[in-house]
């Protein structure tokens, strides 16, 4: 594993163009995002994803959410209503997740056997540059091992798994605390996935 220091608030090109060239290879990066540090494979690459997996130590079924640069990005990968489209423009860039129709480019592993996909845009510099310069969004599952705590800086990443990335952009510690709120617009109305950073009242009142 290689790790390499990068700006947090304006990440380097040189750098972000290393990450750019481990990914292309299929490879796994770890980097910061808003709430917690992420691992970032090419969504659409089958053997990347099964990479994943095995590094998470992560059961098949389970599906992986993205992160984008813009909505515009977001949109290459989800089909999107225009509800979910009101709650991106309300809360991104930030720690909420949609859940929306996926696009038949990403792999299955990603998708967990379902036709969704959960998605959102960071509010963090080096994680939007990734996916600006990548040209598509990239996996944002946490740098840990399944069933253990999430790293919100490069040294708590455990051992274990580090001996399976191959790049880690280092920007220092993140915010930490609660991860992303993942909401999902059904057919019965909003519901709620998981809780976090983004109290669900305010999201309902969003939608008001």
């Amino acid at each position: 594993m290689i790790s390499i220091k990068i700006a947090a608030e304006s990440p380097e090109d040189a750098v972000v163009r290393q990450a750019l060239d481990v990914l292309h290879r299929g490879g796994i990066v770890a980097y910061p995002t808003d709430t917690l540090y992420g691992l970032a494979v090419d969504p659409r690459d089958e053997t990347a994803v099964a990479r994943l997996f095995e590094a998470k130590g992560r059961e098949d079924g389970m599906a992986i959410p993205l992160i984008a640069s813009s909505v515009e990005q977001a949109l290459a990968a989800a089909e999107m209503t225009s509800t979910e489209l009101a709650l991106a423009r309300r809360f991104w860039p930030g720690p909420l997740t949609i859940v929306a129709s996926a696009k038949v480019s990403l792999a299955r592993g990603v998708l967990g056997g379902r036709s969704t996909v959960a998605i959102r845009v960071p509010s963090h510099p080096v994680a939007c540059a990734i996916a600006a310069a990548f040209g598509f969004c990239i996996t944002a599952t946490s740098a840990n091992k399944s069933g253990e705590a999430a790293a919100s800086r490069p040294d708590e990443i455990s051992d274990t798994l580090a001996a399976h990335i191959d790049l880690v952009l280092d920007a220092g510690p993140v915010t930490g605390g609660l991860p992303s709120t993942i909401v999902e617009i059904a057919a019965t109305g909003p519901r709620l996935v998981r809780p976090g950073a983004v109290p669900w009242e305010r999201v309902l009142e969003s939608l008001e």
